[in-house]
């Protein structure tokens, strides 16, 4: 990938950019077999960077939660910021400009929320901008792409998508879109404290497959009917429509055996505070829960049981009309 923008033209300033964690709404794992997805942006739970140019000679550097000094010695879990800084630096045109760069995320690791392609999509476009220069869409996207096949080798991009949206984007055979929303929509994201084994989970799927191709089968044919229903109840404004939707999800993902007996007590504790629908979200065997809530003061409410019955932490976020 080459620039059309030489970053020598601009002076250099403090650059900083920001984006937001992801979940998926319904479609995980069946996604992996040809069904179609919703993802949907956490955008109340944020990561920004800042970078700031530095004289020549200086080695580049980074102030982080997971490491802070030169860029050159950092290590692997790390990996993917600096192939965020050195990437978007070649693009650029320089490629040896040293910089300093600081990254403040709230997007917890191994839960399903894409932290790692908010991480880089903060510093790509934090590090343009220091050069005065804001990516396009495209751009953005294949520079996020390649620090996430440094991160997980092959990624579909619904990560790198998710992260940079503010609606909720519907991925179907490699076609990509934003759903246009009928309505406000709030959601409860709660973390069991317990990393998603998201790898494991999607091997296992695949070996039920070939175990029980009949019924698996029906089963990814389910959830990706779940997911075209869904999207019309986005469409629609129809939130208890799409609460069913996410009920029935769980439930499927359940008899694939990628749920676990946390997702599966925080989901019974949001049933039981009058959640409009509850489901597991992400690779699952850990990871996060999302809720569907009434209005504000009943995602409050929400929050309050999931944490009581054992949540690690639990965030909310609106999408839709905020007025």
């Amino acid at each position: 990938m080459t620039s059309n923008h030489p970053a020598h033209s601009t002076t250099p300033r403090t650059g900083t950019a920001s984006s937001h964690g992801k979940t998926i709404l319904i479609g995980e794992h069946a996604v992996v077999h040809g069904a179609p997805a919703l993802v949907l942006p956490v955008t109340d739970v944020r990561v920004t960077a800042t970078v700031e140019p530095l004289a020549a000679g200086v080695g580049s550097s980074l102030e982080s939660a997971v490491h802070t000094g030169p860029l050159d010695v950092a290590p692997a879990a790390v990996l993917p910021t600096v192939t965020a800084v050195t990437a978007t630096l070649r693009w650029l045109g320089v490629p040896d400009q040293p910089v300093h760069v600081r990254v403040e995320s709230a997007v917890p690791t191994a839960r399903g929320m894409g932290s790692s392609a908010a991480v880089a999509a903060a510093v790509t476009a934090a590090v343009a901008d220091a050069f005065g220069i804001a990516l396009d869409a495209e751009a953005h996207h294949e520079l996020v792409q390649e620090c996430e096949r440094v991160a997980h080798g092959r990624p579909s991009g619904l990560d790198a998508r998710g992260v940079v949206a503010d609606a909720p984007v519907w991925f179907d055979g490699g076609r990509v879109e934003p759903v246009v929303l009928g309505g406000r929509f709030v959601f409860v994201v709660a973390d069991t404290g317990v990393p998603g084994h998201t790898r494991e989970a999607v091997a296992s799927v695949r070996e039920r497959l070939e175990r029980d191709p009949a019924a698996t089968r029906r089963a990814i044919e389910a959830i990706g009917d779940l997911a075209r229903r869904a999207r019309g109840t986005l469409e629609d404004g129809d939130a208890q429509a799409l609460g069913a939707t996410m009920d029935a999800a769980h439930d499927l993902l359940g008899g694939l055996d990628v749920s676990s007996t946390d997702l599966d007590r925080l989901v019974a504790t949001a049933r039981g505070a009058g959640a409009l629908g509850a489901k597991l979200t992400g690779g699952g065997r850990g990871g996060c829960v999302l809720v569907l809530a009434a209005a504000d003061d009943h995602a409050d409410r929400i929050g309050t049981a999931l944490r009581g019955a054992g949540a690690a932490a639990t965030w909310t976020t609106t999408i839709g009309d905020r007025a």
